[in-house]
């Protein structure tokens, strides 16, 4: 299908001047995408249209500086790519991978879905039994966001940075010296953003006798697992004694700060710790949980060592819904400013996003932002990418190259935390949103296109007959994937069995369109573009266009191509 809006390039043949048009200019024929030969009405020879779609991959334009419903066109993204998500999050609530779901994708600025899915109470107990009046999930639902609550802690902490209050490589101890206890004298506020503290992932906490300070004195006294800056372990010990940092400089409780410094001004409406029971049937369900003797938390925060601390810590506690999130997430897109309203200023900004784990690959991480995790961000993972989960099934994706947001909340723990993972729904979210971002196909506008999937082996084949002499294979391509086990090969063969690279694996990111030219080697009969994918997490694929095959003296070779799952696309 192709673009209806947009600009398309006019190259004359009579002149040879490329000129952009809007697609306002163009007429209807010419609007449906395809290469189009017409009159030059100037110099009365001809000229041929080639459609460019609009705001293709890495190329958003200029952002809204503020949220507003928009379209999916206006933002230069595929509707049926967006629309593909809902059997996908249909059939995951029927098969109860979490009883609902909200989604909210937005790029530029320009809403282009929000999405409710199941219902936000179903259960009463462990055992599933259905409550008489269940509630169904709305667009506005309020979700306990789990461990997003962490960005938040973090943007706090860099506002009081903003303001002089400590520098990231300070020693904790230099603020709260009951923290330099067994070790932990040289553990800085820096290796407490990005859980490289030596802290050890969680401790049960809320079995721990006496009130939130008392719980906290525990925090600050317990020993590290490893030396500080040697290892990357996420843990919530880290999060926890940041917030208590931030509470420490603020003289305020973090949630107090949290509203004064982030929500409010922000106008996040939703977004608090500890919502009033008047909230309470907005609010999603989470787990039925004997053990702490609170039966089926609910409007309530989940985590156990959370609502031990007043249900206000620096791990987990914030309670927010889709459209706030999208708020703060299109905050930190525009460098800490939405609308009129500064938070962070950019060079802040800028620090946050920055990779701040390069001694650990693999475990890329900002301050409190997780960067290129594929196996939530999918498709939409590069070192420029930004997001957080939740363990409540919450997350967010942010992508910068591209001014867009996927955000996936789902109250998975809804009545139990033994359910299948939402990692592949997270996946297929962030899959999907980067599928609806077109790229930007060279020449005649379409290109082969080796698809998605986990476990791929895809080949693009061509048999040749009667030329036994070496020859040259011409292509362009753009390629992003996963990492090195996701990759693209060109090989041949001489009997369609054996099969011999003949190019270097293309993985990772072409950085754009590459035009490429092989060798082959004589006996070549059988030729293949050969995808392959891991079982874990795609990126945005592998493209071929044009394949030509020349002999040595310059003859074009004649050369029909096929293969499963291999498709002609336009973006």
């Amino acid at each position: 299908m192709g673009w209806k809006m947009g600009w398309y390039r006019i190259l004359s043949v009579t002149t040879g001047v490329s000129l952009l048009i809007p697609a306002t200019a163009v007429g209807a024929d010419q609007a449906a995408g395809a290469t189009t030969e017409v009159r030059d009405w100037n110099k009365g020879g001809s000229a041929v249209f080639t459609h460019t779609p609009p705001f293709p991959w890495d190329k958003p334009g200029v952002s809204s500086p503020v949220l507003h419903p928009g379209t999916p066109a206006a933002a230069g993204m595929s509707e049926a790519s967006l629309e593909a998500m809902d059997p996908y999050l249909e059939q995951a609530v029927q098969d109860k991978v979490m009883p609902g779901a909200v989604v909210l994708i937005a790029r530029k600025g320009q809403i282009v879905k929000h999405q409710a899915y199941g219902n936000a109470l179903q259960y009463k107990d462990d055992q599933y039994s259905p409550v008489d009046q269940p509630i169904p999930m709305e667009k506005a639902t309020i979700f306990d966001v789990a461990s997003i609550s962490k960005i938040f802690t973090t943007t706090a902490a860099m506002k009081l940075y903003e303001e002089g209050k400590f520098q990231l490589d300070d020693p904790v101890a230099k603020y709260i010296p009951e923290f330099a206890a067994n070790g932990k004298e040289e553990v800085t506020i820096r290796q407490l953003m990005t859980h490289t503290s030596g802290f050890e992932p969680f401790i049960p906490l809320w079995k721990e006798e006496g009130n939130r300070e008392d719980r906290l004195q525990a925090v600050f006294a317990h020993p590290l697992k490893s030396p500080p800056g040697t290892t990357y372990v996420y843990s919530d010990l880290n999060m926890i004694t940041l917030g208590a940092l931030v509470e420490k400089l603020s003289g305020m409780r973090q949630d107090a700060y949290v509203k004064k410094a982030i929500t409010e001004p922000l106008g996040m409406k939703d977004t608090m710790y500890n919502p009033p029971a008047s909230l309470k049937p907005r609010i999603a369900a989470t787990e039925y949980q004997p053990w702490t003797e609170r039966g089926l938390v609910w409007g309530e925060v989940h985590d156990e060592n959370a609502a031990s601390l007043d249900g206000v810590a620096g791990h987990a506690g914030v309670f927010s819904t889709a459209h706030d999130l999208a708020v703060f997430a299109h905050t930190m897109l525009n460098k800490g400013k939405y609308g009129n309203t500064h938070i962070l200023k950019p060079e802040t900004v800028e620090l946050m996003e920055k990779n701040q784990t390069a001694d650990f690959p693999g475990d890329e991480h900002g301050l409190g932002w997780e960067l290129k995790q594929g196996w939530f961000m999918d498709a939409l993972s590069d070192i420029r990418s930004m997001g957080h989960t939740g363990f409540t099934g919450t997350s967010i994706v942010i992508n910068r190259n591209n001014g867009v947001m996927a955000i996936l909340l789902t109250n998975r723990v809804h009545p139990t935390r033994k359910t299948v993972s939402t990692n592949p729904a997270r996946r297929q979210v962030a899959r999907l949103t980067a599928d609806a971002i077109p790229v930007a196909i060279p020449g005649d506008g379409k290109a082969w296109f080796a698809g998605y999937g986990d476990n791929l082996d895809r080949s693009l084949v061509t048999e040749l007959d009667g030329f036994k002499g070496p020859l040259t294979l011409t292509f362009e391509t753009w390629y992003r994937t996963d990492g090195d086990t996701d990759y693209g090969v060109v090989e041949v063969s001489e009997n369609g069995y054996d099969w011999k690279a003949v190019s270097d694996p293309y993985t990772e990111s072409s950085e754009g369109w590459k035009k490429l030219t092989l060798s082959l080697p004589e006996g070549a009969r059988f030729i293949r573009f050969r995808y392959h994918t891991d079982d874990y997490a795609n990126g945005r694929g592998w493209y071929v266009h044009k394949p030509e095959l020349k002999t040595a003296d310059g003859q074009q070779v004649n050369a029909e191509w096929s293969g499963v799952g291999w498709e002609m696309r336009d973006r």
